[in-house]
C-alpha cells in the first residue's frame, strides 16, 4: 500500500496536509464556527487537550488574522494607529493544554499540565492577566478500545473533566466546545450540560465521519447556579451513580437539538476520491504538516529500520546501534524496554 493510498481513502487527511493544518480535526472545528459563529468577540481562548495542536492551529489563524486584517487597512494612517493595532493583537491570547509536549505555534502559550487539577486552572487565568476566557474547546479523546461501552464512558469522564477545568475559567455568557460519544446513555451527559449553559446543541460537522458515534458539544451562554463554587473534587459522573437514573422520561429527559454542520456540497469523510481532484493541477504526495513530538513509538522504529527487532544474538549490537541513533536524533533510550524487544524468552533481561 502506497503512501498516497490514504489521500485517496481520506479526503480531509489530505487537505489539511495541503492546507498546512495538523490534523484533519482543524476542518472540523472550522465547520462548527460556520454554523454557530464560535469565534465571534473572542480575545480569550482555550484550548484543552490540545496536541498535536490542529484546533489550536485554528484558534491562531481564525483570532489572529482578524487583527492582522484590521491593521493592514490602518497602517496608512500613521504609527499611533499602527501601534494601536499591535496593542489590539496582543490582546488576543490563546492557551494550549496538554499532558504531552507540542510544537510551538505562533499566538499560543502552551500548558503542559493535567486537566484536573487546579494548579492548572490556576496557570491559564495568569496567562490571561486574571480575566477568564471567553471560549473553551476540546477535541479530546481516549485510544478507544472498539468495546463502544467502555469508551463511550471514558469519553463522558474525559468530557465531564473538561466542564469541570471550564467552570473556572470561563466567564459568564462564554461558550463550551467538546467531543462527545453518542450513545444510549448520553442524557446524563446532556442533562449535566444544561445545568451549566442555557443552550446546549450536539452538532455533527461534515468532515466526521458518518460510521463514527462522535460529535460535538456546542454550549452557549455559560450561567452557572446561583452560588455554585467550581471545585475539582466534584465527581460529576462516577461508576456508582444509579443506573435506572439516566433513563430518564417526560418532563425530566433532556432532549437536545442535533445539528448537521457544513456544506452540504463539501466533501463525504466516508467517500473514497481520486488522487487528481483538480484536472488542471497535477496531484502531489504532501506530508504531513507536523510529525509527532517523541512519540513512544520511535524507538521501536529505529530498531526495526535496522532490522534488530526481535533477534537472540543481536543484543548488543542494537544496544549499540540504537544509543548511536538516539544521540543523533536526541531521543532517550529505554535499555529496559530494549532488552524486552531483542531478547529471547529464555534470556535474562
Amino acid at each position: 500500500m502506497g503512501r498516497s493510498s490514504k489521500d485517496k481513502r481520506d479526503i480531509y487527511y489530505r487537505l489539511a496536509k495541503e492546507e498546512g493544518w495538523r490534523a484533519r480535526s482543524a476542518f472540523k472545528l472550522l465547520q462548527l464556527d460556520q454554523e454557530f459563529n464560535l469565534f465571534t468577540g473572542v480575545r480569550r481562548a482555550v484550548d484543552l487537550c490540545a496536541a498535536p495542536g490542529s484546533w489550536s492551529q485554528v484558534l491562531s489563524r481564525k483570532l489572529r488574522a482578524s487583527e492582522d486584517k484590521k491593521g493592514e487597512t490602518r497602517n496608512e494612517e500613521g504609527n499611533e494607529e499602527v501601534k494601536k493595532e499591535e496593542e489590539r493583537k496582543e490582546e488576543v491570547k490563546i492557551v494550549a493544554v496538554d499532558l504531552q509536549a507540542m510544537a510551538p505555534l505562533p499566538g499560543v502559550t502552551q500548558i503542559q499540565g493535567d486537566i484536573t487539577k487546579v494548579s492548572t486552572a490556576q496557570e491559564i487565568v495568569r496567562h490571561f492577566s486574571g480575566q477568564p476566557a471567553d471560549l473553551v474547546v476540546c477535541d479530546g479523546a481516549p485510544d478507544v478500545t472498539g468495546l463502544h461501552d467502555v469508551d463511550e464512558y471514558i469519553q463522558a469522564q474525559l468530557l465531564l473533566a473538561a466542564l469541570n477545568i471550564t467552570t473556572h475559567v470561563l466567564k459568564p455568557g462564554g461558550t463550551f466546545v467538546a467531543k462527545i460519544f453518542r450513545g444510549k446513555d448520553v442524557t446524563l451527559l446532556y442533562s449535566q450540560l444544561r445545568v451549566f449553559f442555557s443552550q446546549v446543541t450536539c452538532a455533527k460537522p461534515r468532515s466526521s465521519r458518518n460510521s463514527s458515534i462522535e460529535a460535538f458539544v456546542v454550549c452557549l451562554n455559560y450561567s452557572p447556579p446561583e452560588g455554585y463554587v467550581p471545585n475539582m473534587s466534584n465527581p460529576l459522573l462516577d461508576h456508582s451513580y444509579d443506573v435506572d437514573f439516566n433513563q430518564l422520561e417526560g418532563p425530566n429527559r433532556i432532549i437536545v437539538p442535533f445539528l448537521a454542520c457544513g456544506d452540504l456540497s463539501a466533501y463525504d469523510s466516508d467517500q473514497t476520491y481520486p488522487l487528481q481532484l483538480d484536472t488542471s493541477q497535477e496531484y502531489r504526495y504532501t506530508p504531513p504538516t507536523q510529525p509527532p513530538i517523541k512519540p513512544p513509538y520511535q524507538q521501536a522504529c529505529l530498531l526495526r529500520r535496522n532490522n534488530l527487532l526481535a533477534k537472540e544474538d543481536s543484543l548488543p549490537l542494537a544496544q549499540e546501534v540504537s544509543l548511536q541513533l538516539a544521540h543523533e536524533d536526541s531521543l532517550p533510550l529505554d535499555k529496559t524496554l530494549l532488552s524486552m524487544h531483542l531478547c529471547s524468552p529464555a534470556d535474562p533481561l
